[in-house]
Order: structure tokens, then C-alpha cells, then sequence
């Protein structure tokens, strides 16, 4: 009735009324509601704003960190409290050697996970969205996403210091505050990932899959601190003396000073065929030896190579996740309608829509698999090159650490610290990681554009007969490639035949007057040669470079430009301070100092191998003892005898017939 009323005004008057033609339509949403695109992951909601659960998080990290300064600065803690200790607890005892490993590695995993996931964050930090108005998926307009995500750089490390620190104290009431801040960390994110699995940006599982390495890491260490501290009140009296006799400085030094028995034992034994592959896949790839050669790699070490897996981890998911559903969508989505879009382009595959739509979706899935193939490769080549980087790393600390000397190129080979040694020795493990993930990157754009060309083509030319572009245009060229072939060879057959002759069983050079006509008739194909062979040149340095760009044991430029790689420079450097300042057996002789000089006959529970004690160890040595001062008879006779033998190691005489057993060790400790 209202349709034919309507059309009467119309007629009537001439002139159109305002109609409500939202009640025409059935199936519009009511209310205001939206319909959500196919696809599209809603927007969570959980049930307490994770700002809210950050915040509490912060406000009880700060307080366990006051606690752990209290105890730090307690005298049963700290006995000698007179070394003008600081109260706050370091989070992580870089240069100690027998700490526990696991839990920075840990700490480190959880940092640079957390780290990850700032990107498609909605907010950098995550107490922000406290303070902006209550509406879906806004922020406060005021926020800078640049300047905070800047901030969390520096906000995530002080948020995580309080938990790391927890097991630097190594005190009973400190293990508790470590598990309650680790079973609340740990509880708060299974929480926000159980509430809302799913987030809409990049992938809908990307910041589920991306939070792994963090449960993981938050789960050991929501078991470990508790482990600890069901440890530390089942200890008996002597549990410190065997701790610190049982040290591994000691324990190095002692394997050591005994590595001459267990040669001249391991002499008798015959290898055999699967012990000399067995020795060969040691060579290349990293497999403790802690119970053999008594070393052990440095924490800083340890921390590069957990960082450097999880940067291979979090760099494929995000080439995986940001990738492959796009094509899977995209190759479902194709109809007959990509006919009309190929032959404006001027690509006609088939006069059949139907089998047009096959043949792209076949190319698409063809592409799907170069990607995930050479994502493959990416990360397989990356994951060797830090296990071989492992054997190099300890083949260099044994040989510093026996006293050899590395051929290092034109670097500074003086062993005291300096300052650029420091500031390398702190960007280690940041610059492996970030050698890492760009190198990983690196390989994936040029395996996916190299494997992409041999398949669309070489591989589905061939298979299906046809678009066979790049052979055709080869062998239309086979005059070309069989002059440089013919050239080439014919070149090194005349050098092996006519224009070299074994004289008395010395190569001499024959038949000048036919080498220089040689030389100059075939200059123009040379420089042909010399062109093909630039290119393959240009291929292989950006292959080998992209390959070994997280490798940082080794410089990706000529031995005469090594200082002007700022990877390799800092390899070097933190080499240095790493042997001036963890030697076992200095650690070890600063340790059996203190016992000499500081004896304890009753040590207590939690005592130890304190941390500093190789520095107080050092300090021993600077007593007002004469004989100690080199004013005795026999300090008198000792230091000569230092030296003549100085004297006789340093003469340029004399060094030609030394043995060549501690000096001989090469760049990457290799022997001659």
C-alpha cells in the first residue's frame, strides 16, 4: 500500500517523498551490527585488559628488585662487604664459569621473543592502553607508535631484570621471589593465549606461534626456581667446599696438566672407518667434548647460540605466515574471470576458461613450493653455519688459551683490554643475532628467486613441452657457447701438451714463439671468457656472502680489509677480553690464592665460589710482602730467570728452530 501510494504522490504531485528503504532489505544487520568479512579473525575481547595484567607484572618486578637489593647488601649475603659492592644484583654473570647456563639462555629467549611480537603489538607498551579511551581496537591519539616502540627497547630488558637477577643471588629467599615472579609471569601469558588464541594481524595464529619460545622459557625457569630452592634447603654443610673443589677452572686445569697421560693412552687404539668419520663430522660439526678435553664454551657463547636459534625460529615463521596464506587464498579465489585478465596482457594459455584456471592455479601451487623450498634450504644452511661457527669458537679459545697465537689479519694482537675491545665484547651476541636474522633474509630472497627460475624456466618447460623461452634462446645462441667452449678447452689442452715439458722432473715452460701467437690471436674470445666468467664471479661472491653473513668467526673481505668488517672486528675483540678475563687458569690460581691466604675451616651452607672472587684474588697479590716485591734472593733469581727465558723466546735467532707446536695455530685455529 505504501509502494502504491507512493507512486500516486509521484504521479500525482511529480515530486519524491523520503522513504525508510532500510526496512526493504531482510538481510541487513540489525542494530548497528557489522558482518565480518570471510576470513577476518574478530577482534578479542579477554576478560582483564592485558594492560592491567602488565602493570601488576611491573609494580612486582619492582619490588622483588628492591628485596634482592636488600639482601645483596646483607653481610650474611656478603661476608666482605667492603669491596665497595653495589646493591642491585647484576642480572646475568657474563664472564663466570660456573654458573648455570640455562637460565640466561632462557632469560635471553624470553627477552628476544617478547622483542619479536612488538611489532604487531597494538600497543608498544602494553600499560598505554590503560590510559586510552575504553573502544575496540583504538589507542590514545597522542601515542606515537615510533617513539614508545623505541622506549620498549629499553623497557622489556628492565621489565625481565628482576627475574634474571633472582638467580644471581644464589640465596634461598631469593630462589622464592624467582619462582613467585616466574609462576605470575608465566601464568599471565598461558592466561592471555588461552583467552585469545587468535589475533587478526599478519596470521591468526602468528602471535600464538611467535609466544612459544616465551612459555618455553617461562615454563623452565617457573621449574627451575623452585627446584633450586627445594635445593638450597636440603644442603648440608660441605655442599660449598665440594662445590668450590669441584670447579671448573680447577676441573680444566687438571684434565690439563693430565692431557699428556690420556695421549699416550689414546696412541694404542686402531681407527677404524667409522671412527675417522666419526672424528671428520666432529671436525665440521659442534659436539661437546666437557668430559674429554675439559672445555667449556663461554656463557657469552652459549647466549649467541640460543638467541641465534631463536632468531631462525621467529625470522621462518614470519616469512612462512606472511607468505604462504596469501598464495593459498589467492590461488582458491581464482575464476574463469583470470582469462579476461591474462588476455588483456596479452597471455592467451587456452581458448578453455576452465583449463585457464587450472594451469594458474598449477603455477601458483608451483610457486607455493620454490618458497617453502628455499625457506627450507634458508634455514638448514643457517643452522649449520652456527654449529660449524661453535667449532671454530672452541678451536680458538684452546688455542688462546694454551697460549698460541692467531693469525688474525691486521688487527691489534695485544692481549690487555681496550676500549673498543669492551664495546665489542658487549655487542656480541646483539650482532649475531642481527647477522642472523638478516642473513637469514638474505638467502631466502635469493634461494626463492633462484629456485622460481629453475622451475617456471627450466623444470615445467621441459615437463610440459611447451614456453621452453629460455632453452630456445640458448640454442639459438650455440654458436657463441661453442666458440667459448672450444676456446677454453683447446687453451688448457695446449698448456698441459704443447707448452709444457717435464724436464729432469721439473715443469718448464716450451714453445714461446706458438704461446704468444696463441695468446694474441685468442685475446678477443678471452675477453668473452673474462666476461662469463665476471658474472659467475658476481654469483658466487654474493652466494658465499649471503651464506656465511651470520658466520662472524670469519671477514667476508680480503685479508687486507679485514678491519673494515664490522662483524669480524668484533669477533676478534671479544675474543680478547674473554681470554684476559676468563682464563681457567688464571680463575683457578686467583681461587687456590684465596684459599691460601683466607682459609675457612667451617664455610657456610650457601658458600662458595663467590662472584668477584678471582677479583679479590688479584687484589691478593698486591701485598707489602718483600719477597712477594722481587726484593729477596731467590725473587731476585726467579724474576732473571723469567728473563732469560723471555729473552730466549723473543730472539729472532733462536726462532727458527723452536717447535712450532704452540705457535703454529692459524686464523680459526686451524694447525698447519
Amino acid at each position: 500500500q505504501r509502494m502504491s501510494s507512493a507512486a500516486g504522490n509521484q504521479t500525482s504531485s511529480g515530486t519524491t517523498e523520503d522513504y525508510s528503504y532500510g526496512s526493504w532489505y531482510i538481510d541487513e544487520p540489525q542494530d548497528s551490527q557489522e558482518l565480518q568479512p570471510e576470513g577476518v579473525v574478530p577482534s578479542c575481547h579477554p576478560s582483564v585488559p592485558p594492560g592491567l595484567l602488565h602493570t601488576s607484572l611491573a609494580v612486582l618486578s619492582v619490588v622483588v628488585l628492591l628485596l634482592l637489593a636488600l639482601l645483596v647488601r646483607c653481610r650474611q649475603l656478603w661476608p666482605h662487604g667492603g669491596h665497595s659492592r653495589s646493591g642491585l644484583p647484576s642480572p646475568v654473570d657474563f664472564l663466570t664459569m660456573d654458573g648455570p647456563w640455562t637460565v640466561p639462555a632462557a632469560i635471553f629467549m624470553v627477552l628476544f621473543s617478547s622483542l619479536c611480537l612488538l611489532p604487531s603489538a597494538e600497543a608498544p607498551l602494553p600499560f598505554l592502553t590503560l590510559t586510552s579511551p575504553s573502544s575496540r581496537g583504538t589507542q590514545c591519539p597522542s601515542c606515537l607508535p615510533g617513539p614508545w616502540k623505541m622506549l620498549a627497547l629499553l623497557y622489556y630488558p628492565a621489565f625481565y631484570y628482576s627475574l634474571a637477577a633472582c638467580a644471581t643471588v644464589r640465596h634461598a629467599a631469593a630462589h622464592l621471589l624467582g619462582s613467585v615472579l616466574s609462576w605470575a609471569h608465566f601464568g599471565v601469558q598461558v592466561w592471555q593465549k588461552a583467552e585469545c588464541p587468535q589475533a587478526p594481524k599478519i596470521y591468526k595464529y602468528y602471535s600464538l606461534l611467535a609466544s612459544m619460545p616465551l612459555l618455553l622459557g617461562l615454563g623452565f625457569l617457573s621449574l627451575w626456581y623452585p627446584v633450586q630452592l627445594v635445593r638450597s634447603f636440603s644442603h648440608r654443610t660441605g655442599a660449598g667446599l665440594e662445590r668450590l673443589q669441584s670447579s671448573y677452572p680447577e676441573e680444566y686445569l687438571r684434565t690439563l696438566l693430565c692431557l699428556k697421560k690420556l695421549r699416550s693412552s689414546s696412541h694404542t687404539s686402531k681407527h677404524g672407518f667409522l671412527s675417522q668419520a666419526w672424528i671428520c663430522f666432529r671436525h665440521y660439526i659442534y659436539t661437546p667434548q666437557r668430559g674429554t678435553a675439559g672445555f667449556r664454551l663461554p656463557l657469552t657463547l652459549v647466549l649467541s647460540a640460543t638467541l641465534t636459534g631463536t632468531a631462525i625460529y621467529q625470522v621462518a615463521l614470519l616469512l612462512l605466515v606472511g607468505v604462504v596464506p596469501t598464495i593459498q587464498k589467492v590461488r582458491a579465489g581464482i575464476t574463469t574471470d583470470v582469462s579476461y585478465l591474462l588476455a588483456g596482457f596479452g597471455i592467451v594459455l587456452s581458448e578453455d576458461r576452465q583449463e585457464v584456471v587450472e594451469l594458474v592455479k598449477y603455477h601458483l601451487w608451483a610457486l607455493e613450493v620454490c618458497y617453502i623450498s628455499a625457506l627450507v634450504l634458508s634455514c638448514s644452511l643457517t643452522f649449520l653455519m652456527l654449529t660449524r661457527s661453535l667449532v671454530t669458537h672452541r678451536a680458538n679459545l684452546q688455542a688462546l688459551h694454551r697460549g698460541a697465537a692467531l693469525d688474525l689479519g691486521p688487527l691489534p694482537q695485544s692481549p690487555h683490554p681496550s676500549r673498543q675491545a669492551i664495546f665489542c665484547w658487549m655487542n656480541f651476541s646483539a650482532y649475531q643475532t642481527a647477522f642472523t636474522c638478516l642473513g637469514l633474509l638474505t638467502q631466502q630472497i635469493i634461494f626463492f628467486l633462484g629456485t622460481m627460475a629453475l622451475a617456471f624456466l627450466v623444470f615445467m618447460p621441459v615437463l610440459h613441452g611447451s614456453n621452453l623461452l629460455l632453452l630456445q634462446s640458448l640454442a639459438s645462441l650455440w654458436p657463441f657457447w661453442l666458440t667459448l667452449a672450444l676456446a677454453v678447452t683447446l687453451q688448457n689442452m695446449a698448456a698441459h701438451w704443447v707448452f709444457l715439458k717435464t724436464h729432469h722432473g721439473w715443469p718448464e715452460l716450451t714453445n714461446r714463439c706458438a704461446l704468444y701467437a696463441a695468446t694474441f690471436l685468442l685475446f678477443p674470445i678471452n675477453v668473452l671468457v673474462g666476461v662469463m666468467v665476471a658474472i659467475w664471479r658476481v654469483v658466487l661472491s654474493a652466494l658465499y656472502n649471503a651464506v656465511h653473513l651470520g658466520q662472524m668467526d670469519l671477514s667476508l673481505l680480503p685479508p687486507r680489509a679485514a678491519t673494515l668488517d664490522p662483524g669480524y672486528r668484533t669477533y676478534c675483540n671479544f675474543l680478547k677480553i674473554e681470554v684476559n678475563q676468563s682464563h681457567p687458569a688464571m680463575i683457578a690460581f686467583c681461587t687456590l690464592l684465596l684459599r691460601t691466604q683466607k682459609p675457612q675451616p667451617h664455610p657456610a651452607p650457601q658458600d662458595g665460589l663467590r662472584l668477584g672472587m678471582e677479583e679479590e684474588g688479584i687484589q691478593l697479590l698486591q701485598i707489602n710482602d718483600p719477597v712477594a716485591k722481587g726484593t729477596g734472593p731467590r725473587a731476585r733469581q726467579g724474576r732473571a730467570r723469567w728473563g732469560l727465558t723471555y729473552t730466549l723466546l723473543h730472539n729472532p735467532a733462536l726462532q727458527t728452530f723452536r717447535k712450532r707446536a704452540l705457535s703454529g695455530a692459524r686464523a680459526n685455529g686451524t694447525q698447519p
